[in-house]
């Protein structure tokens, strides 16, 4: 089955405009003293440009009370309070358009604006704010407000190139050997992040660093060291992300003993007694074995909560319980030798195990119960289905941009969010591809090669285990008669699931062009197919 998503981008030197922008406002309020709400968003016309630009702005709405205009610009070199780049003049010289949108022709250039504050270099975000203010005095009634960012001294977007963050992620980590390695020895750290995502880690003993951060691969990152100091520690792991749109994480804190150099390693192994389950109430032996016999103690624990302290004798140390509650556990033994410089700490692996509800038998003595009888029951597994959606049917792109270096241009942006839904008896699993036709306006081409994506996981069922297909790198703006199979001109996996539910994935997308590509809106087809 598939989805077509088109997708529009506007490009080229003529003016490209989002719509959809809607003013609500049900009363005219007005505030004194320089206080001014917000009523409303502004738009930059051209979307994109220069610092020589002539620009106009443009409201989501009109000015309530039929009031006078002016604009100001906030930020870097620009006075805190505003500086004015229009006239104050009345509503009525820029009556609101068929939507009730106010468009305003700033009175000169941002470059020229610089220059009379002082500068001359524009950079980072500026705010602009159409104010709609009384005729006389200081009154407002509340201000339409946008902005833009310069991401080189000379030109502008109206795209934040630094956007918040918005997908967490969660890290983990592993330590071998296990438990715990003598001084000098080597100890290797592994962290694990999903969504597997660019960036680095920085592990911990405590508060403070172990080397210096690691690079993110493949979802994994690793650090060995031999430094570790004699006694007790606390290791973790800081993730910090390098694509846009994804949270930092910080792993669990793992305890890890150094004993002394010359201590003789140990292991240490659990059984469980019965095996794998029993009812509640029963009687549960844990039962722990020290290789080599060493004087010492072993601490049982039930997911990291402490069961009891037995010493160790004949390398052997027991526990009999029947206070486990009915619920899965992890049982774990953690020896603690007598003398650190002799023999070295160890701890065994985690042994599941699950406490099943009393089953009631019948009273003895009693009445002779009635002979059964017996009631057959019929149920059917339904086959199920698979099925594929997306939020929306089309993605519009910020206009592409030339980069700093005038060699190619270049946008991004997310698509609708994909959910796919897997009922089928057996839960088969399913894998989600998607592949894009060339982008086209009328003759003019954009080579699908030139598109790229990153997966990311929206949401998922408990029931299902999802692993996002790799990032796709767009080719390096390749022109339109191109033959390679770079980016999605090739089928390339989204993501795969195992288990039965619903699962929501998304992906950002990068497009690139070369600068011989003609002014234009074009379209492109990205199908997703789930099999």
């Amino acid at each position: 089955m598939s989805i077509r998503i088109p997708r529009s981008v506007a490009l080229g030197a003529a003016t490209f405009l989002a719509a959809g922008s809607i003013s609500m406002i049900g009363s005219v309020d007005a505030y004194a003293d320089g206080v001014s709400p917000t009523i409303g968003t502004l738009a930059v016309n051209p979307a994109t440009g220069a610092d020589d630009s002539l620009l106009n702005v443009v409201t989501s709405g009109s000015c309530p009370g039929g009031t006078n205009l002016q604009t100001l610009v906030f930020g870097q070199g620009f006075p805190a309070d505003g500086y004015g780049v229009t006239l104050n003049q009345a509503q009525s010289v820029f009556p609101p358009d068929a939507q009730g949108d106010l468009n305003i022709p700033l009175s000169d250039t941002l470059r020229s604006f610089a220059q009379k504050n002082g500068f001359t270099t524009l950079s980072g975000k500026y705010e602009f704010h159409m104010r709609c203010r009384a005729k006389l005095g200081t009154t407002y009634f509340g201000d339409f407000v946008g902005a833009i960012w310069f991401t080189s001294p000379t030109t502008y977007t109206s795209t934040d190139p630094n956007p918040p963050a918005t997908t967490a992620t969660t890290t983990t980590l592993a330590v071998t050997p296990a438990g715990s390695a003598t001084v000098g020895g080597n100890v290797t750290l592994t962290a694990t992040v999903s969504p597997a995502t660019a960036g680095t880690v920085q592990f911990l003993d405590g508060t403070a660093a172990l080397g210096a951060p690691v690079a993110v691969a493949a979802g994994q990152a690793a650090l060995t060291t031999n430094a570790l100091a004699q006694g007790v520690h606390s290791l973790s792991a800081v993730f910090t992300s390098t694509t846009a749109g994804f949270l930092g994480s910080t792993s669990a804190t793992t305890t890890y003993t150094i004993s002394p150099q010359g201590a003789q390693s140990t292991t240490t192994a659990l059984a469980v007694s019965p095996s794998g389950s029993a009812a509640q109430g029963t009687s549960v032996t844990l039962g722990a074995t020290v290789t080599p016999d060493a004087p010492g103690t072993v601490e049982f624990k039930d997911n990291g909560v402490s069961l009891g302290t037995q010493p160790v004798s004949g390398g052997a140390a027991q526990l009999t319980l029947s206070s486990l509650a009915q619920g899965d556990h992890l049982l774990t033994a953690a020896f603690t030798p007598a003398d650190a410089t002799k023999f070295a700490a160890s701890a065994s692996a985690a042994v599941p195990f699950t406490v099943t509800p009393v089953v009631t038998p019948p009273n003895p003595g009693g009445p002779t119960p009635p002979s059964p009888v017996g009631e057959t029951i019929t149920t059917t597994v339904a086959p199920g289905a698979l099925v594929i959606s997306v939020a929306g049917s089309a993605v519009t792109l910020p206009p592409l941009a030339l980069n700093s270096t005038s060699t190619l241009f270049s946008t991004a942006g997310p698509i609708q969010a994909v959910t796919v839904t897997d009922t089928r008896a057996g839960a088969p699993g399913w894998s989600v591809s998607g592949q894009v036709a060339p982008f086209s306006s009328g003759a003019n081409a954009i080579n699908p090669e030139n598109l790229g994506w990153a997966p990311n996981l929206v949401s998922k069922g408990d029931g299902l285990k999802v692993t996002l297909g790799g990032q796709v790198n767009p080719a390096n703006a390749v022109e339109a008669n191109d033959t390679g199979v770079l980016g999605l001109k090739s089928s390339r996996t989204l993501a795969t699931a195992t288990g039965l539910g619903t699962a929501k994935v998304g992906a950002d997308l990068t497009l690139l062009a070369p600068t011989s590509t003609q002014a234009g809106t074009y379209q492109g087809v990205l199908t997703l197919t789930a099999i």
